[in-house]
């Protein structure tokens, strides 16, 4: 039996962010550690916006999915985004209770 063929990879494309010199000094962080920070705080903030899920937005971070929704946490995002009253009224649902509007 043949394998069936793969996908052909779609090439990585690259996007240049100039920044001063000084702000990995400024922030008390290596070159690497500042440019690692800043693309998992890009990628949590359009995940926050809900540009992209999860397993996209740790891909653009280059961390896995998992790394990626537990650093969500540093950056004030939520994994999860449930109003309170959907929350109430979903648990109201399971339970076969009316909610209290």
């Amino acid at each position: 039996m043949s394998e069936p063929p793969q996908k052909p990879r779609r090439p990585e494309m690259h996007l240049v962010v100039d920044y001063p010199d000084s702000l990995p000094d400024v922030m008390r962080m290596s070159r690497p550690q500042f440019e690692r920070e800043a693309k998992l705080a890009m990628a949590a903030k359009l995940y926050e916006m809900g540009r992209l899920s999860s397993g996209h937005a740790a891909q653009l971070a280059g961390v896995g999915r998992v790394d990626f929704i537990l650093a969500l946490q540093r950056y004030g995002v939520p994994y999860i985004d449930y109003p309170p009253e959907e929350l109430e009224q979903d648990l109201a649902n399971a339970l076969g209770e009316p909610a209290d509007h």
